[in-house]
This record gives structure tokens, sequence and C-alpha cells, in this order.
């Protein structure tokens, strides 16, 4: 029995040694045959997690879970990549934004007095190819700086390549310059300027202090992009069809849109402060920008209400509305509010009012602790912002329909913004 007892581990020890090393119950532990599929940072992306435990195999003793007996990968894990991919695209593009893009051409449309017609819808394509573009290729730009600060973005998390991230933003903005080419060469021309400062922007204007007034530049022409296809696509006076470049508005080219400068203006103002807070998302630390900018939004909601009331070219009505109004509505024009007793002026303070209620509070809550979370949130409300800006802006133009149709746009914004991020 003591025999036994001084043999059996000797024994024991003996077989185990014939063992491969590095392998114990079919499972590897270091060595050549070791399992290299770790789990992956991101949804699919390719950086290591060593600090990630590996997940329980489900395998039998002996096999790797991660393969089948063929040594094929298991195709049963990829049954969500397609949705994998929309979403990562989703992210890339920051589609949850793309419904702050379409009222830009209609208030150029409400501007310039003409209702929205073939020309502003053909605006709103290229404004929509243009803008996604430059999403892409922001996030090309920046692969190397998202790695760092956001490691889970699209590219750095590998689930989207840096080629295809530029292929894209090449691709989109040849389809927004040919819907802007369907609008007439004046759209042509705008969208032209427009997609410049968007690639100028993302490739080198954006890390010096011009970035913040490109963006605005950007956004002021895509208002103004639909105010000029818009005007330029006209019917001919008798009633016909006329070509894109009819000769009865083509003479007149750019110039058509300029009654849509003021507008154009107040959206630029106001991007040109939401650029400048996100300048400080990733790092936060900043009190006195979004201090600045929340005085800004301030500022720009009372040049809305304050601005000069009357119907933009081409709308009737004004001066008989002027001649029946009473000694008391005069009186009241001359306020802050002016005709309070107009129900389209009273649309336009309710939407400026809900343009400052969207805007301000996350500034001020950024002002007041302008940690990273915060600034994002800062930055979101202001995009979310524009669209009831842009209704106001088609309001006060004389244009309740056209601001009541932007204004529907803030439901599907808020609902997809929940799914995917607007910074």
């Amino acid at each position: 029995m003591r025999w036994r007892r001084n043999t059996l581990p000797a024994v024991l020890a003996a077989t185990l040694s014939v063992l491969p090393s590095g392998r114990r119950n079919g499972y590897s532990h270091g060595g050549p045959t070791a399992v290299t599929e770790d789990s992956l940072s991101g949804a699919g992306g390719t950086a290591p997690a060593p600090d990630r435990p590996e997940p329980p195999s489900t395998s039998r003793p002996g096999e790797q879970g991660a393969h089948t007996a063929a040594g094929r990968p298991d195709t049963g894990s990829d049954r969500g990549e397609p949705r994998q991919r929309l979403r990562a695209w989703a992210e890339l593009l920051r589609v949850s934004a793309l419904f702050s893009v379409p009222g830009d051409a209609l208030a150029g449309a409400a501007a310039v007095g003409r209702r929205p017609g073939r020309g502003t819808a053909l605006a709103i394509g290229a404004s929509l190819c243009l803008y996604e573009a430059g999403m892409a290729l922001n996030d090309w730009a920046d692969r190397d700086e998202d790695a760092v600060d956001r490691p889970h973005r699209p590219i750095p998390s590998g689930r989207i390549s840096p080629a295809a991230a530029l292929g894209a933003a090449g691709v989109l903005t040849a389809a927004g310059l040919a819907l802007a080419a369907r609008a007439g060469r004046p759209a042509l021309t705008v969208a032209t300027g427009l997609a410049a400062t968007v690639w100028a922007y993302d490739l080198h204007l954006k890390h010096t202090k011009a970035g913040p007034a490109a963006m605005a530049a950007a956004r002021s022409l895509d208002l103004l992009l639909g105010a000029t296809a818009t005007a330029t696509g006209v019917r001919a006076p008798g009633g016909t069809s006329a070509p894109d470049n009819v000769a009865s508005v083509a003479h007149r080219g750019l110039p058509a849109c300029l009654p849509a400068l003021p507008a154009a203006l107040v959206l630029g103002a106001h991007t040109y402060g939401v650029t400048a807070v996100s300048r400080h998302e990733t790092q936060g630390g900043s009190t006195g920008t979004p201090l600045a900018v929340l005085a800004t939004t301030t500022a720009l909601a009372a040049a809305v209400l304050r601005e000069s009331w009357g119907r933009a070219p081409g709308r009737s009505g004004t001066a008989r509305a002027e001649a029946d109004a009473g000694p008391v509505a005069r009186r009241l024009d001359t306020g802050p509010l002016g005709k309070v007793t107009d129900p389209v002026r009273l649309l336009a303070v309710t939407l400026t009012g809900a343009y400052l209620r969207t805007a301000g509070p996350p500034l001020l809550h950024a002002a007041l602790n302008p940690s990273p979370p915060l600034t994002q949130r800062a930055v979101g409300g202001g995009i979310r912002a524009m669209i009831p800006l842009q209704a106001a802006l088609a309001a006060r133009a004389g244009a309740p329909v056209t601001a009541l149709a932007v204004m529907g746009l803030v439901p599907l914004a808020r609902s997809l913004a929940r799914k995917v991020s607007l910074t």
C-alpha cells in the first residue's frame, strides 16, 4: 500500500508529460497552437481587447469553438452582419442629423417668395448628398484622432474601412452636384461652392481658426442653394413648363437668391456657434464658449422677431393688410414682436421660442459644467435647434405652411436621435 501511494503520483506525472505542451482538456494556454480569436473592441471591430475575458466555449472538449470540424469559420455568428454594417454606416453618416437639412432649402424658397417646387426638391436632394459626403469625409480625415478619442467610431473600430468612407464621400459629392445641375446653372454654381467649402473644411480648415466660419458658410450656402434652385426653376409667364435656365430668370442668375441672404446669415451665425462648441466636445473644459454661444442664440432669436415684417417679393396681400390694420395694431407693430394680432406672426414667435427652448438649456448646462458629455449634448441641441430656426425663418417670410412642414421633421429627428448619436 505504501508503494502504491508513492508510485501513483509519479505515474500520473509521467502520463501528463507526454501530452502536447500548451493544451489541457482541448483548450489552448499559449504557444503556437493558441487560439487567436479574441474579443473585439466595438461591434465587429478589429482592435483586440486583451483585457476582456474570452466568452466560455460551447464546444466539446478537443474542439475549437470558433471553427467547425472542417476548419471553416462558423457562419452562425455572422447572421447579424448586414444589420451591423447598416448601423455602422448610419453612425458614420450621422443619419439622425439628416432632418436638419431639408429645412435649409425650404426656408430659402420661402425667403424668395416662392412655393416649394421641382427646383426645391432637387436642392433638397443635393443638400442631403453633400451633407452626407461631408460626414463621411469628416470621419475619414479624423480617423487617427478618433482612434484615440473615439475608438468606438466606425472607422477606428474597423467596421468601415477608410477607403470605403472616402469613396462614399466622393460618390455622394458627385451625386449632389448632379442633382443641383438639374435645377439649373445658378444652382450648380452655388452647389459647387458648397461642395468646395465642405471638402476644405474637413481636410484642412476644421483644425484652424477659420473652421467655424467655413461651417457657417456651408450652411448659408445650403439655404441659398434652395433659394436659387426655387427662383430659377419657376414656370414661364405663359404657363408652359420652362427649362432649367429659362430666359425670364436666367439673366438674373445668382441675384435671384439675394432676398434670402438675411435668412442665410442668421442660419450661418447659429452654425458658427454650434461649430465653436463642438471643438471642445471630446475634451470639454470650455465655459466661455457655451456662454458666448448662448448669448448669440438669444440675439439671433431677437433678430428673427425684430426683423422688418413683411411678405417676401412675389407675395400679395401686404398692402391690403397694412391698410386694414387698426390704430391698436399699428401701435403693437412698433413693439419687438411686431403684429401680435397676425396669426403668422404668432406662429413665428412660437417657433422662435421653440428654437430657444431647444438650444438654450444644453448650452447653459455645458457652461456650468463643461464636461465632454454635457458639451456633446449642447452640440446635439444646437443641431436639433436648426429645425425650429428654419421653421421660424419660413414663418417670418410669410410661409406658414412651409414652416409647419419643417416642424413636422422634429418628431422624426428626435426618434432617430435615440438610436444614432448626432455627434
